[in-house]
């Protein structure tokens, strides 16, 4: 894996450069939530003890369990997401979390759907090289920017 010679470590003014010719997705649909809210956990806004993280009520008076009008909502299946759009980023893309350059190679047919991700931890000497790699494919990088600021030399 060599360093591509033709980037160099400089200021953010090339990343504009970059996203003009940013691929577009294939289909864009509209995504409908049917509840944006989180579910919060039965008397979590009550007692600082109990977190807001969802627990699913298990008493044997509990009146959400019993699902009384006006007691908190809880989550179940009716509240899934549409099957085209579950996982679907606003952008139009899936979202694929990469941490090397030859993970890539697998989304090579697929630029009109998936989006990368770099992940966290990966350098920035082998961010720049997949970044290189996905501009051959036209893959949209979505957070290209981070630990690596690049514009191309003549």
């Amino acid at each position: 894996t060599r360093q591509p010679t033709n980037w160099t470590y400089l200021p953010v003014a090339g990343l504009a450069e970059l996203s003009n010719k940013m691929p577009f997705p294939l289909v864009k649909s509209k995504i409908v939530k049917k509840r944006t809210k989180k579910f919060k956990r039965h008397q979590s806004d009550t007692a600082i003890r109990v977190s807001e993280s969802w627990r699913r009520p298990k008493g044997i008076d509990s009146r959400v369990r019993r699902k009384w009008r006006g007691k908190v909502l809880m989550p179940n299946i009716g509240y899934g997401s549409n099957k085209k759009t579950r996982h679907l980023l606003p952008n139009g893309f899936y979202k694929m979390l990469i941490s090397n350059v030859d993970e890539l190679d697998v989304l090579m047919m697929h630029n009109r759907t998936y989006c990368v991700e770099i992940a966290h931890s990966v350098s920035s000497r082998k961010r720049i090289a997949i970044l290189d790699r996905a501009a051959q494919f036209d893959l949209k990088v979505t957070n290209a920017g981070a630990k690596v600021k690049v514009e191309e030399t003549q």
